[in-house]
């Protein structure tokens, strides 16, 4: 009975201790409910990508309540409100600014659907596949670095979401899945051109034709989204006619993720077809050929 009194006399007597003990199981309470509403959610829903969304605006929604909750405990006490949400917000100008922008990029992210999981995007330099965003990070597959084109470095990357405010962010796959690639083909004078570009259009119509197809359905949606001119989608060829060679250069589109792949594909089949030509087709490179060496009418001295 004594220690229930002596209980009391200190809780009447230590207000600020009291608000903060409130303060602390109200933020656990929070934790605990939001912790227990995100295993729900992961058990309930089967596909995989709304189960992703739900968690993290759960996530979010909790980290709301406890600014709120934080706002209406520390300001309580302080009579000129106004006050206290210009020191608050001084204070988190200062302290707080990254933790806070990286929230509002996250909500950002979502909002305007900037990016999602499985995007390829490139941002602050860094180049991968996004496999996670949460309230301040998004998480990255590197792609490049040390490795070449699109293969995966191995390591994973975090940046922060206030990134998004700070920058452009190229993305591989939003709205329109495929990109443009091109390479250049050098062909030696006196090959036969025309067959050279036969060979080409038919190797690049019958390897890239699918991604063509598919990819004119998208486009279509990409022109009625923004103001944007209307594109070939189609492979074409270019020639152009340098001093050491003929200069074919192949344009075409191709998922985003199959660049690599094609175009090892397309050099693979066009190498076998113009070896197939017996010499009428001839590839060129940076190599000296001596033609001729001129000849001199000086005796050699005795």
């Amino acid at each position: 009975m004594d220690t229930w009194r002596s209980f009391q006399t200190w809780w009447e007597n230590h207000p600020n201790a009291v608000q903060a003990v409130k303060y602390a199981l109200w933020v656990l309470l929070i934790i605990l409910l939001i912790t227990r509403i995100r295993k729900l959610l992961k058990r309930t829903i089967p596909a995989i990508q709304t189960r992703y969304k739900s968690q993290k605006a759960v996530e979010i929604f909790g980290y709301l309540l406890v600014i709120l909750l934080s706002l209406a405990y520390f300001t309580g006490s302080i009579k000129d409100f106004t006050l206290a949400i210009g020191l608050f917000s001084a204070g988190v100008a200062i302290t707080l600014q990254e933790l806070f922008l990286s929230i509002a990029g996250s909500l950002y992210i979502f909002a305007a659907k900037v990016y999602a999981p499985g995007d390829r995007i490139e941002m602050h330099g860094i180049q991968g596949d996004v496999i996670d965003i949460d309230s301040i990070y998004t998480t990255l597959m590197e792609i490049g670095e040390w490795v070449s084109t699109d293969n995966y470095s191995g390591r994973i990357v975090k940046l922060s979401n206030a990134f998004v405010f700070r920058g452009p962010i190229y993305n591989y796959s939003r709205d329109f899945p495929f990109i443009w690639d091109e390479f250049n083909l050098p062909i030696r004078h006196g090959s036969d051109v025309e067959m050279t570009q036969q060979i080409i259009m038919k190797i690049a119509q019958e390897e890239l034709s699918a991604f063509a197809m598919q990819s004119k359905q998208s486009w279509q949606e990409v022109v009625k989204k923004y103001y944007i001119e209307n594109a070939e989608v189609e492979p074409t060829l270019a020639l152009t006619i340098t001093d050491n060679w003929l200069q074919f250069n192949l344009r075409y589109i191709v998922d985003f993720k199959k660049r690599r792949l094609t175009k090892h594909r397309l050099h693979e089949r066009l190498e076998r077809a113009i070896e197939a030509t017996n010499g009428n087709v001839q590839t060129a490179s940076t190599t000296l050929e001596i033609v001729r060496i001129p000849l001199t009418n000086e005796k050699p001295k005795a």
